[in-house]
């Protein structure tokens, strides 16, 4: 007897992620609230090993940032909570927007925002400092955030490979695909629990490789737009194109940032890039 298998995301299965994804990010920022009444005080206690710390996060605004200011663990504390208020507010925007609009791309997209939420993760260690849990929590957690990294990035490439044309409606499939090529990349990847950068990144080995990874993403997930645009003859996409090149930018800035000149940048062009993909996927599918 064979069984078969629903491979595809009915509308209302969709939204009910987008549901489930709202409460989660709901939760998050809850738990950034409540983890903040512990970790901003280490910030001036004086702990002698997060003031050793002088190894910056390895991203390109930080090196040129860095030049001209030092580092603020207070800056670091916004920029992450920024990263966890901008996916509430995200998914629930892509909720009312497109809750009866059928656009395969705009799950990935959701999937992207989503993911900002783990960057609350990072709190663990100046908790660790002041709690001192045993560090091999610190490897798995490292791991989990890098997994949630990657998933996102991945998530955002798959949806440009969903507007080129490419058969992506097989949902169930291309999420597992994602997840698997996130986990190939995380699981293995050596982790130093007691060292980490001034954004609260604890270091990982490959961070090279990570880097080229992450270019070429962003550089084919562009092209895939434009792509998109040529093809089919609707310049949103292109317009959306653009959006990605803000979103990326937004992205690497907030996330790798240990200083006062990364937050408002960072989330600034994070929303207006990520409003600017939207605004144009949906007046899209509003044609169709």
């Amino acid at each position: 007897m064979l069984i078969k298998i629903n491979l595809n995301m009915t509308l209302s299965e969709r939204n009910l992620f987008f549901k489930t994804g709202f409460f989660f990010c709901a939760a998050v920022i809850l738990l950034t609230i409540l983890a903040s009444f512990w970790a901003v005080p280490v910030y001036s206690a004086g702990f002698a090993v997060i003031d050793e710390n002088t190894r910056q996060p390895d991203y390109f605004f930080q090196h040129i940032s860095g030049l001209f200011i030092g580092n603020n663990y207070y800056a670091v504390h916004i920029s992450l909570s920024l990263a966890v208020l901008f996916s509430f507010a995200g998914i629930l925007l892509i909720y009312i927007f497109f809750e009866r609009t059928p656009a395969p791309e705009i799950l990935y997209i959701s999937f992207f925002i989503v993911s900002f939420a783990f960057e609350a993760l990072r709190l663990v260690i100046p908790l660790q400092l002041l709690i001192n849990f045993p560090s091999i929590y610190l490897g798995y957690i490292s791991r989990f955030l890098l997994f949630a990294r990657f998933f996102s990035i991945f998530s955002l490439f798959t949806a440009g490979l969903c507007v080129a044309g490419l058969e992506m409606r097989k949902t169930r499939i291309a999420v597992l695909i994602i997840t698997i090529a996130a986990l190939v990349i995380t699981i293995g990847v050596p982790v130093d629990v007691h060292s980490w950068d001034t954004g609260f990144n604890l270091i990982n080995g490959y961070s090279t490789m990570f880097r080229m990874i992450e270019l070429m993403v962003f550089v084919t997930t562009t092209l895939s737009f434009f792509i998109a645009s040529k093809s089919r003859g609707l310049k949103e996409y292109a317009h959306a194109a653009i959006g990605v090149i803000l979103v990326m930018a937004g992205r690497n800035i907030l996330l790798g940032t240990d200083n006062w000149l990364g937050p408002l940048p960072g989330i600034f062009l994070l929303v207006f890039g990520t409003w600017y993909i939207c605004s144009k996927v949906h007046k899209i599918h509003l044609w169709l």
